[in-house]
């Protein structure tokens, strides 16, 4: 007789099975009473004394008076306060599956009877193996390096660029770009008042980005500005990192001609091709944008994050850095790794890719519905801006004061968003793919009609 593990025998035992089974018809008794958006209950509403401690304890205020209860349904999230809000920013795109996902309960349970929190580097269980087989295969790429956030992804992306190139010590990468807040991403994006008061530490030339209003001629001045800095430090630098959907910087899309005139030219001087995709895996008609927009003969890193649940920095074999580069002593959370696996699955076995795929049939719905909107209120809100399941919209003339107040507005009428870009600043949805519905985009939109007219 073959030996099982026991790891199999504890997983298929007659009480864990019924625990999951119990476990999932609980949390879906409960949650059918979330019924949509709900205003605060006055009964339960915390004090102003408890956000004030909570914004002492971590340092600064939090966006919104937001803490959630642990319990939401799909788009659905129910706060402390006992209102519920419509979900439409996921933690700015991580809960791609909703809140309480029915269908990603069994994987979590399984997850907190796992023998480790935390799997590393001196530690990976089998599921580690699992997916990074997924995401090598799916994005065509030899090498997957997990990591526990998007930061740490484009760091090791950095790293392995700049060795693979060294004594090459310069980065490119386009205006208005965002990598993250370490002291290299600091450096590398284009966000001087993030990186106040620290030190130096990458030299960073930006390259400015497509305008959709003037393709031919912004093309021709990213290349010739790309040109002119390739002049002045010749043989300097080591790789461009590429946002193809600004996030950060408004929901900004460029053009496949645009960025391939770009990628031309850097290989010619022996430039490596960098993409981020934290927060554009898995929302465009592709999985990866770089796929998308069809670059993949160009590109040699591609981090991800968000979500994916657990990030990764995924490069051609050719790039494999030097021992000791990159170790981490977490790589993420099993439930994380998990998590991922789940994602994965139901993002590329559901029908979410392709020109009449879920993802844009979401930006579909919102485009019908903001050219209702915009009928009804001609000259206050334009857009859509973005690609797929990233949905960015403009107030007037993008004030961000006044987008703010507006997030605001929603936010006391049941919607969560959040902002994106600078002068104009945009209205940003990263909508939760797995259970978003037609009829909640509809509502949401109706929110966001209610509150333009109160603003």
């Amino acid at each position: 007789m073959k030996k099982r593990l026991i790891a199999d025998e504890l997983n298929e035992d007659p009480r864990i099975q019924e625990a999951k089974r119990l476990i999932v018809e609980a949390v879906h008794e409960h949650q059918n009473k979330l019924d949509g958006p709900l205003p605060p209950v006055e009964a339960l509403t915390p004090s102003e004394d408890d956000f004030k401690r909570l914004s002492q304890l971590r340092g600064g205020n939090l966006f919104y008076r937001y803490l959630g209860s642990g319990i939401g349904k799909g788009s659905l999230v129910e706060l402390i306060d006992g209102s519920v809000k419509l979900d439409f920013i996921t933690g700015i795109g991580v809960h791609c599956f909703g809140h309480s996902n029915l269908e990603l309960l069994p994987t979590m349970i399984e997850s907190s009877y796992s023998d480790v929190v935390m799997q590393g580097n001196l530690q990976q269980n089998i599921e580690t193996v699992e997916l990074s087989e997924l995401l090598t295969r799916h994005s065509g790429l030899d090498i997957c390096f997990l990591s526990t956030s998007g930061a740490m992804a484009n760091e090791n992306a950095l790293k392995i660029l700049f060795q693979k190139q060294s004594p090459r010590s310069r980065l490119l990468a386009f205006d208005n770009n965002f990598m993250g807040r370490t002291i290299a991403l600091s450096a590398s994006s284009d966000r001087p008042q993030y990186r106040k008061g620290l030190p130096k530490s990458i030299d960073t030339d930006y390259i400015p980005f497509f305008d959709s209003e003037r393709p031919e001629e912004s093309t021709r001045e990213a290349l010739s500005a790309l040109k002119k800095i390739l002049a002045r430090y010749p043989n300097s630098h080591a790789a461009m990192s590429f946002e193809l959907i600004q996030g950060e910087g408004g929901f900004k899309v460029g053009q496949r001609e645009f960025y391939v005139e770009l990628m031309k030219v850097l290989k010619e001087h022996d430039i490596h091709i960098h993409v981020d995709e934290v927060q554009t895996f898995g929302r465009t008609q592709q999985l990866f944008a770089f796929q998308h927009f069809g670059l993949e003969e160009y590109v040699d890193v591609v981090s991800i994050g968000k979500l994916s649940q657990i990030c990764a920095t995924l490069y051609r074999k050719e790039m494999i850095p030097g021992a000791g580069l990159l170790s981490q002593t977490f790589t993420s959370s099993t439930s994380a790794i998990r998590s991922a696996i789940f994602v994965l699955k139901q993002i590329t076995e559901g029908g979410f890719y392709g020109p009449n795929g879920r993802n844009q049939q979401i930006n579909d719905r919102f485009q019908k519905n903001l050219e209702r909107i915009q009928k009804k209120h001609p000259g206050r809100l334009h857009g859509l801006f973005g690609v797929g399941a990233m949905i960015a919209f403009q107030i007037d003339e993008g004030d961000g004061k006044q987008a703010l107040k507006f997030l605001h507005h929603l936010f006391d009428h049941g919607l969560l968003a959040f902002s994106a870009g600078s002068h104009p600043t945009r209205i940003r949805f990263l909508v939760p793919l797995l259970s978003v519905t037609d009829e909640e985009i509809d509502q949401a939109m109706d929110i966001v009609e209610k509150s333009l007219e109160v603003l």
